[in-house]
């Protein structure tokens, strides 16, 4: 692994700013190499049912196009979920006290601010690890944290969320707590979600807390607009993982020749997105000597998005030993925070 030192000579930045960031860049074990150099591609592409890894949807113009998304009218998730924490931060605090906060998939650490907040109005102590595997937005965000909390620690840590659980050392303040809020759970399926929270307890001490977001079973009334919205931002999130591809791997895709379809499996309750062919076609990834033939509607699957009943969260984080301490939802029962400690 690599540290990069913040840099005292960047204008508009204090030292005491430097002094309390610190950008932990985690290396790629072989296994992780391998998914990145484009063979979790040629093996998803060349499956029976054609399907992509979720993260090649998450380009800079994709990242710009989900941050579209969660602003859209149709796209409930992210306002539910920030006034349900609007409306428990204070009471997080409360119960863990000072801690360490380890957020998985931190991005620009909006919603972080909600629990910062909370815990200096409370005078906890608060040591902030965000993760994200793009260092870029890491760095930025903290930084601007940096700024507007002169209390606040930051260790960011660039890389998967793997890594990241398995480089933690025993917390510094009395307690930690890993959050995983925004529902990302849901867009992993049952054999990851059981791994992950594996990964989960494995970072956690005995009487240390996890913080879950978990989106709930509704609708498809509701649920199926989020994901196609009127305005079709979430149509060109979609499709814009095919330009990603021809970048990357020196493709030819043409994505006027795709379209966006998705919609609620109820009885999975999960979302199912795909792409889907709008013609007889062949493209071709350059980079990867790889050829694909569609046929006239024939799909790649590119994501899921799974709903949860409370009940069953519950149950499957009491499975790996995290017991429920307090559950916050919204009143129309839309979406879940759930607070866990390790026992």
């Amino acid at each position: 692994m690599t540290f990069s030192p913040a840099t005292s000579s960047e204008v508009g930045y204090s030292q005491s700013v430097e002094s309390r960031l610190k950008v932990q860049h985690l290396q790629q074990r072989t296994k992780e190499v391998s998914s990145l150099d484009g063979s979790d591609v040629v093996e998803g592409l060349t499956n029976e049912s054609k399907f992509l890894p979720a993260r090649y949807l998450y380009d800079d113009r994709g990242s710009e196009l989900f941050e579209e998304i969660c602003e859209l009218p149709e796209y409930y998730v992210t306002r539910t979920e920030t006034s349900i924490l609007q409306n428990c931060a204070e009471e997080i605090a409360e119960i863990t006290g000072a801690c360490e906060f380890i957020e998985l998939g931190s991005g620009s650490s909006t919603k972080t601010r909600i629990l910062l907040d909370a815990y200096q109005k409370l005078g906890y102590p608060l040591h902030y690890f965000p993760v994200d595997v793009s260092a870029g937005i890491l760095e930025t965000s903290a930084r601007q944290l940096l700024v507007d909390y002169p209390w606040l620690k930051v260790h960011a840590l660039a890389g998967t969320y793997e890594q990241a659980l398995g480089e933690l050392q025993r917390s510094e303040l009395p307690n930690r707590m890993i959050g995983f809020i925004g529902s990302t759970l849901g867009n992993l399926n049952p054999q990851q979600c059981d791994e992950f929270l594996s990964q989960i307890t494995a970072g956690l001490q005995l009487g240390e807390y996890f913080l879950l977001g978990v989106d709930l079973h509704k609708s498809k009334d509701i649920l199926e607009p989020a994901y196609n919205d009127a305005a079709g931002v979430t149509a060109a999130f979609n499709l814009n993982v095919l330009n990603h591809l021809n970048r990357r791997f020196d493709g030819n895709f043409d994505r006027t020749k795709f379209e966006h379809w998705t919609f609620y499996n109820e009885t999975k309750h999960q979302i199912e997105t795909y792409l889907r062919s709008l013609e007889a076609q062949t493209a071709e990834l350059r980079a990867l000597n790889l050829k694909i033939n569609f046929e006239k509607g024939e799909t790649i699957h590119t994501e899921i998005s799974r709903k949860f009943e409370i009940d069953s969260i519950e149950q499957l984080l009491k499975s790996k030993g995290l017991v429920t301490q307090k559950i916050w939802t919204d009143k129309n029962e839309w979406f879940a925070l759930i607070l866990s400690k390790l026992t």
